[in-house]
Parts: C-alpha cells; structure tokens; sequence
C-alpha cells in the first residue's frame, strides 16, 4: 500500500474505480449545523489525527455483530506476510479501508461488486481477518495504489511524518440506531450514543469536536472528510423533480389543485410560482459547477499519477549540453 494523497478528488475517484456508485467524499472544514446540512445526505465521517498513546477505558460494544455492524481491524503486512501488525500511518495516505468501513456500514448504497462479495465473504470473520481481507484485495490495493505514480528513484523510506509523527484515522457512522466510532486499532466498535438518521451528525459532530479540544494545546494537524451522495446525482435528481413540477403546475389544474400543488412543495400564494421558477436555473447553475469540479479532479489525478522523472532528466541534459546548466546552478546557490 502506497501513501496517496487526502484530497476529496483522488478519494472520489477511487470510489468510482472500486465501483461504487453514487457516492463522493467531500472535506469538511467546519463541523457547525449549515457546514453539514449543506451535504446531506451524509453517509459517514472519516477523522485524520495525530496518534498519541492514551489510555482509552471506554468499553468496546459486545453486540455489534448482531446489529449489523462491519468492523475491521487496520493492519499491515511485514515482509515475510506470515504476521500481520497494527499502526497508526502516515498523515499524508489516508489510507482507504477507512473509506471502506463507512461503505460497508450503509446498506443503501451501491458498492459494486468487488466491495459486495467482500462484504458477503468476510460475514462472520473475526475484526483481523477482515482486515487482512481488505489489505489482500488486490482490486482494491490496486486501485489504491494506482494514484503513486512510477518511481524509477525510489526515495528513502519515510518515518510517518517529518518528526516521526504518526497520524491515524477512525471512522463515525450511524448503524441500527446506534452511533459508532469505528478505529482499527481498538479490539472494536465504540458505541457513542443512540442516534437516528436525523440526529447522528450533531452527536458525532460533538465527539469529533471533543477530541480536537483535548488535543488543541500541542496539535493542530487535523483533516475531516465527509462521505455523501454525489453531489451531480443530487442536483440531477432536484432539477428532474422542479421540472415536473413546473410540467404538472402548467396544466389544465383547477385552483384547488394548484394551491395543494404549493403545499406539497412547501410554498404558497404568489411567492410559489417565482420562487419554482429560479430553482432550475440555480441548479443548473449548481450542476455546471460540479461537472467542472469534477473536471479539475481528473486533471489534478493524471498529474498525480504522472512521472516527471524523465521531463527533469532530459530538461537538465539538455541546458547540460548547451553550457546553461551550471551558471543556472550558481544563479541559485
């Protein structure tokens, strides 16, 4: 597993080559009402953090196979693959079981085929062997992998940060009314509190902010990323709806059938027709965006992946041959 850059464009394409459909992550740089409710519907919150050896007394949930929930343990393999062993990572690779986790805990979305048998092979595994399923997914791991580009250089090993930091992940997603915090380096799921749909963004909100707090006097290095509907599919699906609507109120209706109309949507009297009248123009404007968002993605990606290794080699050659390589070096010493 290589390290791959957190950014919400390298994940959302990973998600789409896994498979999955209907989905993106979106970073999340706020955790107050409005940042959040602007992305519903949110699926699962994804925490990165700086790892420090704490003593943790909280009580690992006993039932959380019975109520459904996926739990793997984040592990790694050594040289000889015959021992498995668990660590926080790096800050910078983000690394996507955690990803993995909130997809496997949301049964509504469409994971592909690759996530789904992986789900239906490791029903019943103990948390290590799933984990250990996920590291040995070789779609997955190549996936993964396939945002490093080649490296015909290969540098020294990095120590987890600069410092030899280590950074860690957890996830928090809503399964059978509960709320868990799902980190591979525990011997399972925490269950936070009771939660519905409605509610369980207020009280992982609160946990996150909870643990920044108690680590805001020496740390600073934070990243949250959210997991939600693709926000093309959102808008598509509420700009077919406003024009049906639109269809529906522009036809041979009586008074009556208008003014339920206006109810239905949540308007009424002369402010309906207007305020319905905007919303197509507002989100195609909503849809242009996310279609070039996406577009900047794919070109930041293929730069990522891209080697510029021989662009260098035969760009220093040639300044080399024509006698412009050393006062160039001079000039910048």
């Amino acid at each position: 597993w290589t390290t791959i850059e957190s950014d919400p464009g390298v994940f959302t394409e990973l998600l789409d080559r896994m498979g999955v459909k209907g989905v993106q992550m979106e970073e999340l740089w706020s955790l107050d009402d409005d940042s959040l409710n602007s992305l519903q519907p949110i699926y699962g919150l994804i925490f990165l953090f700086k790892w420090q050896k704490e003593e943790d007394e909280r009580p690992v949930a006993t039932d959380y196979e019975e109520r459904g929930v996926f739990f793997a343990s984040q592990v790694i393999h050594n040289a000889c693959a015959t021992q498995a062993r668990r660590c926080p990572c790096s800050r910078r690779s983000f690394r996507s079981p955690a990803i993995v986790s909130v997809l496997m805990n949301r049964p509504e979305l469409e994971i592909g085929p690759e996530l789904s048998q992986l789900r239906e092979f490791t029903r019943g595994f103990p948390p290590d062997m799933k984990g250990l399923a996920i590291g040995n997914s070789e779609t997955i791991r190549s996936v993964h992998n396939s945002f490093s580009p080649p490296q015909p250089i290969l540098p020294p090993e990095e120590r987890d940060d600069d410092k030899g930091e280590a950074f860690h992940f957890i996830a928090y997603v809503p399964v059978g009314g509960c709320l868990y915090e799902l980190d591979g380096l525990k011997e399972g799921p925490i269950k936070l509190a009771d939660c519905s749909e409605g509610d369980w963004l207020t009280k992982a909100a609160a946990a996150i902010t909870a643990r920044i707090r108690r680590y805001a006097a020496s740390e600073v290095k934070f990243n949250l990323m959210a997991c939600i509907e693709d926000r093309r599919q959102k808008h598509q699906r509420e700009l077919a709806q406003q024009r049906r609507l639109q269809v529906r109120l522009r036809g041979p209706h009586s008074a009556a059938t208008q003014r339920s109309w206006d109810g239905a949507a949540g308007l009424a009297g002369q402010a309906g027709m207007p305020a319905r009248s905007l919303a197509c123009p507002r989100l195609q404007a909503q849809l242009a965006m996310e279609e070039e968002r996406r577009g900047r993605w794919r070109d930041e990606n293929v730069r990522r992946r891209t080697d510029y290794i021989p662009f260098a080699f035969q760009l220093l050659s040639a300044l080399a041959e024509r006698g412009q390589l050393q006062p160039l070096v001079q000039k910048a010493q």
